[in-house]
């Protein structure tokens, strides 16, 4: 998968079936190459603990429980 086509998926709660936007950027890790975290562009104004902008939210590689054909699912505790 490209990141192109993972930009393209909504990004859904699990708890809530709340959309919480889709995939803005990546946070990698520059000495493995790993995935650290989505950045997302929030459409409802939520904010991040992590960044000062005010639409977007980090969510943790550890946090989605699956990425599918048109959405990804994030667990609860990223959510609020």
């Amino acid at each position: 998968m490209t990141f192109s086509e993972l930009k393209r998926k909504d990004i859904i709660c699990i708890g809530d079936g709340k959309l919480l936007g889709r995939a803005g950027d990546l946070e990698l890790d520059s000495k493995t190459g790993r995935i650290l975290a989505l950045i997302v562009s929030c459409p409802g104004g939520l904010t991040s603990f992590f960044h000062g902008d005010k639409n977007q939210l980090t969510i943790s590689w550890q946090q989605i429980a699956c990425i599918g054909d048109d959405v990804i699912l994030v667990s609860p505790g990223c959510c609020t």
